[in-house]
């Protein structure tokens, strides 16, 4: 089983993190942000990514700290669960429909962080959720993991719809990005014979 356990403490955030790869898609998951919660569920679900992450953060101050070290620690674990990357399908490319609005989601875990970030909300908050954050989650979250992600709203109107579109988009890229192929036989998907930030 591909698992990891990543524990990072700050003076803004105390986070423990565990993932399975291989998991069916359950989740434990406590940031004190509900909306978030209910995102990052959405991601383990959808990727059948197992997630355990509970988080003490500054919320007195704002959302930021906790939302930026969440993808930060989540990304970690998956990195580190991926080991060397050895047999795993590599790139993920969805269109994810939610009700009236579709987005798509094109990522290769390739070593190099990269992030493309084609979409906008009308409203400042999603609950207490401060919209502006979740730019800034998948863009935390690509740097952690070493993602070349591109994420575009193609058309919609309901925030709501287009948030869960792009985190259930990147749940079900993700799941076909890290899941074994088994033609690989245990290959490095990279005719360079190593996937890592070192290869930049």
């Amino acid at each position: 089983m591909r698992t990891a356990s990543i524990n990072r403490k700050t003076h803004e955030t105390d986070i423990a993190v565990e993932v399975n790869l291989d998991g069916t898609g359950s989740y434990d998951v406590s940031t004190g942000i509900g909306f978030l919660d209910h995102m990052i569920e959405q991601f383990s679900r959808h990727s059948l990514i197992d997630i355990t992450c509970r988080i003490a953060g500054d919320l007195h101050v704002d959302q930021h700290h906790t939302t930026e070290d969440s993808a930060i620690a989540i990304g970690q674990a998956i990195a580190k669960a991926m080991g060397d990357k050895a047999g795993i399908g590599r790139y993920g490319d969805v269109h994810s429909p939610m009700d009236e609005a579709l987005c798509r989601v094109s990522l290769d875990i390739s070593g190099r962080p990269y992030f493309v970030w084609k979409a906008a909300f009308t409203q400042e908050k999603l609950g207490e959720f401060d919209t502006e954050l979740v730019e800034h989650w998948f863009h935390s979250i690509s740097q952690a993991v070493g993602i070349t992600l591109h994420m575009e709203l193609l058309y919609g109107t309901n925030n709501h719809h287009i948030c869960e579109g792009l985190f259930k988009g990147f749940a079900r890229a993700m799941r076909t990005a890290v899941e074994l192929d088994p033609r690989k036989g245990g290959a490095i998907p990279s005719t360079k014979g190593i996937l890592g930030q070192d290869t930049l």
